[in-house]
């Protein structure tokens, strides 16, 4: 193995630490080939290897702080492994690894790059926010861009979206779990060897992803029929509803104020003071028995202390509390701002959960746009949870697997049958505890977002094929095999940021006909 030098560079600290994990091919067997070629054929050979820079968007090496796929993942082996992989399949490249954590990072190497150009950039998104790739593709060399599922996936979807908005025509790109794709598509690189242009190679890219990517599994459901609220009673109902935001929400007031004029749901902000306030006002013996029954429900505890399960069970009394006191049903909470801040002590994970499973609404990260997706849906749906997740796209198996920390276990309403859950810390900083549910398969979902400022619905549906069990990124991983076109899937998250909301049930019918007495418009994303 041929060892070199290559760099390291970190935004925060602007210092440089030198490391490189060259892999060369095999230098004896190819002298040993070399003897067997005649003059013309070893011409060929001598030709320069093809150069490409291959940057790993991350943090570092081994993760410090909580994002996916979560703390103290060690990413060494991974790269390890991408590089050997890469360099046995393409004995004729040169590999040049490097890590960036950000856009200055990035234009550091690129720029050093000038004195000896590579061919072309390969982009892991290592991490989801990284902004790393936006510096590869601006120098238009042909760029390649991978995601390491369940990591990264977050800044893929929307950056690649971003992408082919803006029409970027030496961009290409590939999510998958199966690491023969992704070797198939770096072979792609060929096709400039064999004096192809970059349009070619990203050409051949999407055929390496479209034909690798299965046809769609058999969409035959089982039955479920969803008890709708007409559109004018859902938004009769609605307008009885009320959402608390704690500790910000996006888009602010401004947002609230076209919620309350779109829909008629007012959204009332609360400071974490006052959340923290009932949180030490709950009722600690009450907290204990909820606690216990979370325990007896759960098919699995691990790595939750018993002192964590009662503070999430009395983080759920402070949000009922909330909610009694302002007359809401529906609350959302800065959470990851909150108790990575030292502003709450307990996350809010389980309490969402039983909410949930209670026709009330509990939702993530103070996203008021999917709060009030729940608010207006749940309500239609007679009782149906949401499911807010951070959506991954694997082409090799055709999925698009919704992932998050905080899920019902009654997704057919409060009265319909519970399906099993296990209780597992948050998994960012594998702190607190959070909700692995093991949602039915063979149901049609639905899945959407509304935004009021721009009278829109985006919605797709997908048949429920499994969960994913990964450990990297959040717990619950329930995995649909999409209605339409997956190719399509790739083209909103720009305009429309990594959350989603789905529900079970076929709400196509339901979703149009909101939309028809709103005067919206459906976005149909597959």
């Amino acid at each position: 193995m041929q060892m070199g030098r290559s760099l390291y560079l970190s935004d925060g600290c602007g210092c440089c630490l030198s490391r490189r994990r060259f892999l060369a091919g095999c230098a004896a067997c190819a002298a040993g080939t070399m003897t067997a070629l005649r003059p013309a054929q070893r011409l060929w050979a001598a030709e320069p290897k093809m150069r490409l820079r291959l940057l790993y968007s991350l943090h570092g090496e081994v993760q410090k702080q909580p994002d996916w796929p979560n703390i103290g993942f060690d990413f060494r082996p991974v790269m390890q492994k991408i590089e050997k992989m890469f360099q046995e399949a393409c004995p004729d490249v040169e590999f040049l690894p490097a890590m960036a954590n950000g856009p200055e990072a990035a234009k550091k190497i690129i720029e050093q790059d000038q004195a000896n150009p590579p061919d072309g950039y390969i982009v892991y998104q290592m991490n989801c926010w990284n902004r790393v790739v936006q510096t590869a593709v601006e120098t238009g060399k042909p760029t390649l861009y991978l995601d390491f599922l369940f990591a990264g996936s977050g800044g893929f979807l929307v950056y690649t979206a971003g992408f082919l908005r803006q029409g970027k025509p030496n961009f290409a790109y590939l999510g998958s779990s199966n690491w023969d794709d992704h070797v198939a598509a770096v072979k792609c690189f060929q096709v400039l060897r064999r004096g192809g242009s970059v349009a070619d190679f990203v050409a051949a890219v999407d055929k390496v992803r479209k034909e690798r990517t299965p046809a769609a599994g058999d969409m035959t459901c089982k039955p479920d029929e969803v008890k709708c609220l007409s559109p004018e009673e859902t938004l009769r109902q609605i307008k009885e509803a009320k959402i608390l935001a704690v500790g910000g929400g996006w888009g602010g007031p401004p947002f609230f104020k076209t919620i309350q004029e779109q829909l008629g749901v007012p959204v009332l902000s609360i400071a974490f003071e006052e959340l923290n306030e009932a949180h030490k006002q709950a009722d600690m013996d009450q907290a204990k028995e909820i606690a216990a029954a979370w325990a007896k429900a759960a098919a699995k505890i691990e790595d939750v202390s018993q002192e964590t399960l009662v503070q999430s069970a009395a983080m759920y009394l402070a949000e009922k509390a909330l909610l009694k006191k302002h007359g809401a049903n529906a609350i959302t909470i800065n959470c990851l701002g909150g108790f990575y801040g030292g502003h709450i002590h307990a996350y809010p994970c389980m309490g969402f959960h039983e909410l949930n499973n209670q026709a009330l609404i509990g939702a993530c990260e103070c996203d008021v746009r999917s709060t009030i997706t729940m608010v207006v849906m749940t309500t239609m749906t007679q009782g149906r949870p949401g499911f807010i997740s951070d959506p991954v796209l694997d082409y090799s198996k055709r999925q698009i697997i919704y992932a998050h920390c905080v899920a019902a276990n009654k997704v057919f309403g409060p009265k319909g049958p519970a399906n099993p859950f296990q209780i597992l810390t948050h998994s960012e900083d594998r702190n607190g505890a959070a909700v692995r549910s093991l949602m039915p398969e063979g149901y049609m979902t639905s899945t959407l977002e509304l935004a009021p400022d721009r009278k829109e619905v985006l919605f797709h549906r997908a048949k429920s094929v499994g969960n994913n069990l990964e450990d990297r990124a959040c717990r619950t991983k329930l995995c649909g095999d999409p209605v339409g076109d997956f190719e399509k899937l790739h083209r909103e998250w720009d305009r429309w940021g990594w959350h989603r909301v789905t529900y079970y049930g076929d709400l196509k019918e339901a979703v149009y006909g909101l939309a028809d007495r709103l005067g919206w418009k459906v976005v149909e994303e597959a």
